[in-house]
C-alpha cells in the first residue's frame, strides 16, 4: 500500500485534533509574518499536505476544502492522473521558452483549450502565468484588433491586481488604495446584480428590467457623455462576477452586451479565470449564457495547481506582427502537460455533470439552511460556484460582513476552508468531483458555524 494511499483514508473525514491554529501552524504564521510581503490572508491555515477534496495542516488536522486555492484544484488536489503525467515530464523538459522556440506539449495545450472553448471560429492561444497577466494580454489583443484604446468594465468586476489590470478592477477599493494612477481609459458600468441594485429593481423577479437597464445606461448615457464609439476598443466582464460577490447576472444580459459591442465595432473580453474548467458546471461560465467570447481570458483551474494562464482569440484578432507582445515561462511545458491531463480528467471523470449535479443539490441545502437562519440574505451560483450572502436584515438587505467574517473563522474551526467574497458572502467553491456525502459534510460544518456566529 502506497503512502498516497494512507493519505486518501486518512483524509476522507474532517477531524481536528488541535484547535486551530495550532503551534506548529503559529511558529510558521509567524515567520511567514516577517518574510513575506502582506497580501490577502484571512485565515491561519498552514497547509502540510493534501489529496482531492481534504487538505492537512502542519498540526495533524484535516479539513474539507470548500476553498479548492481559490477554485484552482477543482479536479481535487493532487489528481493522480494529472500528477502521473507531468511525473513522466519531469524527466523530459521543463522549460524551453515556448514564445521563442517550439515545442509539442504547448501546441497540444493550446489544440485541447481551442478545442474546448464555445465558438465554432478558428481560435488561437497566447499563454500567461496568472490571470492578470492573461488580462493584460487580453487588452493588447482588444487594443491592437480593434485599433482603439478605451474599455468600460464593471462595478464589482476582478481582473487583477498589476497596473492594466487593476485598472480594470472594481470589486473593492482597497486594491487600488495608494495606486493612482493606473492605465487610463477605463471607465465602470452597472453590474446586473440581481440582488442588489441601484435601480432598486428585484433582478429575480424582473431580470428582463433589470439587465436593460443596464444596457440603456451604458448606451444612452456612457457612449453619449464621455466614452465615444470610435475610441471604445471594448468591454472586460466575467460571466458571475468572482471577488464582487458570485453575482450571476440575467440570463439575457451577456447576449445584450456582445450585441452592443457589435454594433460599436467593440469586442468583449471574457475573463473566465475563476468561472473556467467545469466550476460552473459547463466547461466555461460563458456557455450558461448562450455567447461566444471572441477573447476570453484563463487562469487558475488550467493546470490544477501548476501555474498558468491563457489568452483565446479568434484567429483574425492574432497580433499583426510579432515582438508586440511575448513572455518567458507562459506555456511551459510541465503547465501544459498538466493542461491538457486537466481537461482530460473533466471529460473522462464526467465533473461537468457531477458540478451539475451536486452543485443543485448543494445549492438546495443551503436554501434550506436560509429558511432557517434569517443572517442568510441570498443564496446563489451556479454548478460548484456558490456562495450565500449575510445581512443585518433580510428586507433592507443591509450587509453583514462582521458576521461574515466571523463565520468564516468558525467554520475553519469545525474543519471547513471556505473563502469570503463581496460585501458580505462567503463562496463554497469544492472540487469538482465532490460526493453527495461530502457535501453533506460541508454542510454540517457551515450550519455549526453558524450557530457558533449568531
Amino acid at each position: 500500500m502506497t503512502d498516497s494511499t494512507h493519505s486518501v483514508e486518512k483524509m476522507s473525514r474532517i477531524s481536528i485534533k488541535v484547535p486551530p491554529p495550532g503551534p506548529n501552524a503559529m511558529k510558521i504564521v509567524e515567520e511567514d509574518t516577517k518574510y513575506l510581503v502582506k497580501t490577502t490572508k484571512s485565515l491561519p491555515i498552514v497547509a502540510e499536505k493534501a489529496q482531492g477534496a481534504f487538505v492537512q495542516d502542519v498540526d495533524g488536522n484535516i479539513y474539507l476544502d470548500f476553498s479548492t486555492g481559490i477554485s484552482v484544484t477543482n479536479i481535487g488536489h493532487i489528481h493522480p492522473y494529472v500528477r502521473d503525467k507531468v511525473a513522466i515530464q519531469l524527466d523530459k523538459l521543463w522549460h524551453f521558452a515556448g514564445t521563442d522556440f517550439y515545442y509539442r506539449e504547448q501546441v497540444d495545450a493550446a489544440r485541447a483549450i481551442a478545442e474546448n472553448t464555445p465558438g465554432t471560429f478558428q481560435k488561437k492561444v497566447f499563454f500567461s502565468n496568472s490571470g492578470a497577466e492573461s488580462n493584460e494580454a487580453a487588452i493588447k489583443l482588444a487594443k491592437a484588433h480593434t485599433k482603439k484604446q478605451e474599455f468600460i468594465a464593471f462595478i464589482g468586476g476582478f481582473h487583477g491586481r498589476t497596473q492594466g489590470a487593476l485598472s480594470m478592477t472594481a470589486s473593492k477599493a482597497i486594491q487600488k488604495k495608494g495606486f493612482f494612477p493606473t492605465m487610463p481609459g477605463v471607465e465602470h458600468a452597472i453590474f446586473p446584480n440581481p440582488y442588489r441594485n441601484p435601480f432598486g429593481i428585484d433582478g429575480y423577479e424582473n431580470p428582463d428590467e433589470l439587465e436593460n437597464r443596464v444596457i440603456d445606461y451604458i448606451e444612452d448615457y456612457m457612449l453619449h457623455t464621455y466614452v465615444h464609439p470610435d475610441n471604445l476598443a471594448g468591454f472586460i466582464v466575467e460571466p458571475v462576477q468572482g471577488e464582487g460577490g458570485y453575482i450571476v447576472p440575467p440570463k439575457g444580459f451577456h447576449r445584450k452586451l456582445m450585441k452592443l459591442a457589435d454594433e460599436n465595432n467593440a469586442v468583449v473580453i471574457m475573463d473566465e479565470v475563476q468561472t473556467g474548467f467545469g466550476r460552473t458546471g459547463k466547461f466555461f461560465g460563458s456557455e450558461h449564457f448562450g455567447v461566444e467570447p471572441e477573447i476570453m481570458s484563463l487562469a487558475k483551474s488550467i493546470a490544477s495547481g501548476i501555474p498558468m494562464g491563457a489568452v483565446v482569440v479568434k484567429d483574425s484578432f492574432d497580433f499583426p506582427e510579432q515582438s508586440l507582445h511575448s513572455n518567458t515561462f507562459g506555456g511551459n511545458a510541465l503547465a501544459s502537460v498538466a493542461c491538457v491531463a486537466t481537461i482530460e480528467v473533466i471529460k473522462k471523470e464526467k465533473l461537468l455533470e457531477n458540478a451539475t449535479r451536486i452543485g443543485a443539490y448543494l445549492k438546495k441545502r443551503l436554501q434550506e439552511l436560509s429558511e432557517k437562519y434569517s443572517a442568510i440574505g441570498d443564496v446563489r451560483g451556479l454548478g460548484l460556484m456558490l456562495a450565500v450572502d449575510f445581512v443585518k436584515d433580510r428586507k433592507t438587505k443591509e450587509p453583514d460582513t462582521k458576521l461574515r467574517d466571523t463565520f468564516e473563522l468558525n467554520a475553519f474551526r469545525n474543519g471547513l476552508l471556505s473563502l469570503p467574497t463581496g460585501l458580505s458572502a462567503m463562496r463554497f467553491i469544492p472540487p469538482l468531483n465532490l460526493s453527495e456525502e461530502q457535501a453533506e459534510m460541508g454542510i454540517e460544518a457551515i450550519e455549526k458555524a453558524i450557530k457558533a456566529t449568531i
